[in-house]
């Protein structure tokens, strides 16, 4: 062989390792931009579950877990502001919820709930009231 001919094949293998090693190079750009992108999505997550567990922990370790939530807390207001018992259709009608069966069903699900809780009573089937205060 003769020596322009080797140093030509080193020039071409030099410029296809060159040529590689660019795509490398996009691809580690490439892969750390993602990295990055994942990086953050977990640190998000990690965030969220601790936010999460705090909220629930609090939520949980009330006195009484039931009151705590938005929707028994809208139900007792109504109850509260009311001089006389209420049915479950009443409150959703006062709450600005339909009254379809499923939506009064669940009302009076947590209506019972709050029962079980002496928080409220039913002194007629279907007829709730607030408890009266130290019961």
């Amino acid at each position: 062989m003769h020596l322009d001919t080797i140093l030509g094949l080193i020039t071409e293998r030099e410029t296809a390792a060159r040529r590689d090693a660019d795509q490398i190079r996009a691809q580690i750009t490439t892969l750390t931009s993602e990295l990055t992108r994942v990086d953050a999505e977990l640190a998000d997550l990690v965030t969220t579950r601790h936010t999460l567990r705090t909220l629930a922990a609090a939520e949980f370790t009330a006195d009484d877990p039931t009151v705590t939530s938005s929707a028994y807390q809208q139900i007792l207001a109504v109850l509260g502001a009311s001089d006389a018992a209420m049915r479950a259709k009443d409150i959703c009608l006062a709450l600005d919820i339909e009254p379809l069966p499923k939506h009064v069903e669940g009302t009076r699900a947590k209506l019972k709930r709050l029962v079980s809780r002496n928080i409220l009573i039913e002194n007629k089937p279907g007829m709730f009231t607030l408890a009266p205060k130290g019961t």
